[in-house]
């Protein structure tokens, strides 16, 4: 049976951004900028670089903003239009159309799983990629965005997949940890997925970040999963079902992977991208050698 083409994408983004209060107590996490361009941004970029033109972002309260970044600004177009600025009226006209945008709000904020079973009735029996809003993942122009290394692995072997990397032992603690086996370039079958081991819990370095491309099935997976002590039901278990029936792979991706709920990781995200920026790399890298001269050691 031919496998099904990936058209669809959901983006979980009701989360409270807890890692960055107080500035989150009025301002989604989502919208915090990296150089010019809100976290959210540069999800949804990575989707439409690989192929997707339909995205769900699943919301909670006072997240109205999220929905009017990405809608039409009639009263800025036109003062942008009226003064002749072209290059700032352009941006903001990508942005109105640079994908067919839906949004829905998660009524209670019981987590992960929970939040993809509002995703039901926008993906049908399709199947879907699933990006993290805190998860950025850079890839020059020579490369495949991420989630689209992924959407290739699921279409050619029919089996859900999700984004691999490795991580040190101080960091195991922070992820799902996986026991796999090596089945071709970059890819594992996933034999075992546990959430957030302890270091001497662990099956290896390899944690699963924030990209998956799943089947409709996951839905009746995810309600057939028991809760955690906590009252939650982890993602992490549904897909530990997925590697029980031998359904499970995992892609190893090409591209650098920024934590921007992790202040550090955000900061670097910051740098980084600036350096990137052909406007702005060459002032700023002379900058950055002023103020390592001037702070030093």
């Amino acid at each position: 049976m031919q496998t099904k083409k990936v058209r669809k994408a959901v983006i979980p983004a009701a989360g409270f951004g807890t890692r960055f209060l107080p500035v989150t107590k009025s301002v989604c996490k989502e919208m915090l900028p990296i150089v010019d361009k809100p976290t959210l941004q540069y999800i949804v970029e990575e989707a439409v670089a690989a192929g997707i033109e339909d995205i769900l972002v699943i919301t909670g309260r006072n997240k109205k903003i999220l929905e009017d970044f990405f809608d039409y600004t009639p009263e800025l177009d036109a003062l942008l239009e009226h003064d002749g600025k072209e290059e700032f009226l352009a941006i903001s006209r990508k942005m109105e159309n640079l994908a067919n945008m839906y949004f829905v709000r998660q009524k209670h904020p019981v987590g992960f799983a929970d939040a993809i079973l509002y995703a039901e009735a926008f993906t049908g029996d399709e199947p879907f990629a699933i990006l993290l809003g805190d998860d950025i993942i850079y890839t020059d122009e020579n490369t495949m965005p991420g989630i689209k290394q992924l959407i290739d692995c699921f279409e050619e072997t029919g089996k859900p997949t999700v984004a691999v990397m490795e991580v040190s032992d101080g960091d195991i603690a922070k992820y799902a940890n996986i026991k796999a086996e090596e089945v071709g370039e970059r890819r594992y079958q996933i034999e075992k997925i546990v959430e957030k081991p302890a270091v001497k819990d662990k099956f290896s370095n390899d944690a699963v970040i924030g990209r998956y491309v799943v089947d409709a099935d996951i839905y009746d997976i995810i309600r057939r999963t028991p809760p955690s002590p906590k009252g939650e039901v982890y993602f992490t278990d549904a897909l530990q079902e997925l590697a029980r029936q031998g359904r499970l792979l995992g892609c190893k991706f090409r591209g650098k992977r920024y934590d921007a709920g992790n202040k550090l990781e955000y900061l670097q995200a910051n740098v980084e991208y600036a350096l990137r920026d052909p406007a702005l790399a060459q002032p700023f890298r002379a900058y950055l050698q002023e103020l390592v001269q001037k702070f030093g050691k």
